[in-house]
């Protein structure tokens, strides 16, 4: 399983924008020939009105690659390493040879799981003889040598696999990558590092997929096609409140929409928020405003 998952981490090709996110010919041409940022600015908006897109960059631009020449998908970003624009990069990984993204960041964190189970495997059949080492029990061959650095090796790489890939996990339960986490995403509502978090058991499925059987072997099965992805931040109608009686408890049912208009399974069941509000003025003592928001998919 290691090696099938560190095989399926390196030789998985990063995951690239469709065509539909790139521009057509006589607004590309119009871009490049236009010097004015505001009016390329204004060709991009125009290009990427139909297009689901909802984050900008921090000042409010589309984000654009001038190197792919392609309008960005939310969480993609260009890689310098690998000269391409990468569907929910996370980062560019050295020991791989690859960019760990939407197509392999599962067989990633499997490739994390089963090198830690492994380096734990060799320390723990290995610790007996370095015991026997360490009290002079052991033979004076130059196996005891071995032994002493297969323990260390084993040791350092358990420790050093084990914060990276408890930072993954819990980069997983927030639903963040590693770009996201030292610098959020802007929404028309501005940054939220926690835009695309859905709670955590569905930025688990988000990630591994619906199929618990096949969550440990590393197969692809990540929810969506990397190009769009559901969000939690929400648009409120201007009416949201609205006093049945002066007795009554007040209540409002506000009709949203998610940013995204995805039809992702993870945002097919509806949640309710219940917030108690504080009392009112003119209403008896006991009596309470209730406020409660639905959110439907």
């Amino acid at each position: 399983m290691f090696v099938w998952s560190y095989g399926k981490t390196i030789f998985t090709s990063p995951a690239t924008p469709s065509n539909e996110f790139c521009l057509t010919k006589l607004d590309k041409e119009q871009y490049e020939r236009e010097t004015r940022p505001e009016i390329q600015q204004e060709i991009l908006r125009r290009a990427a009105k139909d297009l689901p897109i909802y984050t900008t960059t921090a000042s409010r631009a589309i984000r654009y690659c001038d190197r792919c020449q392609l309008i960005k998908p939310d969480r993609c970003h260009h890689c310098s390493a690998c000269d391409v624009c990468v569907l929910k990069m996370d980062h560019h990984c050295p020991w791989v040879n690859n960019c760990v993204g939407f197509s392999n960041y599962k067989f990633f964190l499997l490739f994390l799981m089963y090198s830690l189970l492994y380096c734990l495997f060799v320390a723990a059949t290995v610790l007996q003889y370095f015991i026997k080492f360490w009290t002079n029990e052991l033979p004076d061959t130059h196996a005891k040598f071995h032994v002493l650095f297969l323990f260390f090796v084993a040791a350092m790489f358990f420790i050093s696999i084990l914060s990276l890939f408890s930072y993954h996990c819990w980069l997983v339960g927030k639903n963040r990558s590693t770009i996201e986490t030292f610098r959020a995403p802007t929404f028309r509502n501005g940054p939220d590092k926690n835009g695309f978090s859905l709670g955590c058991s569905k930025n688990l499925r988000e990630v591994f997929g619906d199929e618990k059987k096949y969550w440990l072997l590393p197969i692809f099965t990540s929810l969506g096609d990397g190009c769009t992805f559901p969000t939690r931040l929400v648009i409120m109608d201007p009416e949201q409140l609205a006093v049945s009686s002066q007795n009554e408890p007040a209540k409002s049912s506000v009709t949203t929409r998610p940013l995204s208009e995805s039809q992702n399974r993870l945002l097919s069941g509806d949640c309710q928020w219940v917030e108690t509000g504080p009392e009112e003025e003119n209403v008896k003592s006991g009596a309470k405003k209730h406020i409660i928001v639905s959110l439907e998919s």
